[in-house]
């Protein structure tokens, strides 16, 4: 089948046209407008540097309901204490620049080309992306960061420069938003690292019946002070 290809018109062909591959179309632009507008329409872009910019839509679709999280007994022992420092958006482009850094082969498609990374610094000061940030004394050593809309936290990629620094993250933002009422957390693409903290797979029609309900909520409110403490630090018992 062949890839569509964007013009400068703000649009996208329906994602149930994507590819096996979950390939949907090829070029436009990211501004602020088209990336928020693919979101919402559970598409996301995803490409190498030397690449024309890829659209995609996944079938099937990676998620974590925030209650479903899971929490392993050495990771709550770390939280019990106290290893780890957490944050909100203190730090957001230190954090998506250490997401472009190289790692292990398993995460390697999250890799961030430069026009990547200016355009989610525009989000975050637009007030559409966020960060968890994990702190080894004054020393970030692993975060994620992701998009928000209505209810649902798109993430995008993470990062740990110690052993269990973004799955701390992970754990500090599906506590965050399940107080706050969130539906779901959009992981992308499956990883076993993902599905052992609680992710699983729906389909793309699932995720775009709950998505397009979901991004229409008006009623979450200062989910995303940064001062605000995190839940993390209370261990189950």
């Amino acid at each position: 089948m062949p890839l569509f290809r964007l013009s400068e018109r703000l649009d996208f062909p329906p994602a149930w046209l994507a590819r096996s591959d979950g390939l949907l179309c090829i070029g436009g632009d990211l501004s602020a407008q088209r990336i928020l507008f693919a979101y919402e329409n559970g598409i996301f872009p995803w490409f190498s540097e030397n690449e024309p910019i890829l659209w995609w839509s996944p079938d099937p679709r990676l998620v974590i309901f925030p209650e479903n999280i899971k929490i392993s007994r050495s990771l709550n022992k770390k939280i019990r204490n106290h290893f780890f420092r957490l944050t909100m958006d203190h730090a957001f482009e230190e954090t998506i620049l250490s997401c472009a850094k190289p790692r292990r082969k398993e995460y390697a498609g999250t890799w961030l080309v430069e026009e990547m990374i200016e355009a989610y610094l525009q989000l975050h000061k637009l007030g559409y992306a966020h960060s968890i940030e994990t702190w080894k004394e004054d020393r970030l050593v692993g975060g994620l960061y992701g998009i928000c809309i209505g209810g649902i936290f798109f993430g995008e990629s993470m990062f740990s420069f110690e052993t269990d620094a973004s799955k701390i993250a992970l754990t500090a933002l599906a506590r965050h938003l399940k107080q706050h009422g969130f539906d779901l957390i959009d992981c992308q693409v499956t990883t076993s690292h993902l599905l052992s903290m609680g992710a699983t797979e729906i389909s793309r029609n699932a995720y775009l019946d709950i998505i397009q309900r979901s991004i229409k909520r008006k009623d979450i409110r200062n989910a995303w002070d940064k001062d605000m403490p995190l839940l993390v630090m209370s261990p189950i018992s």
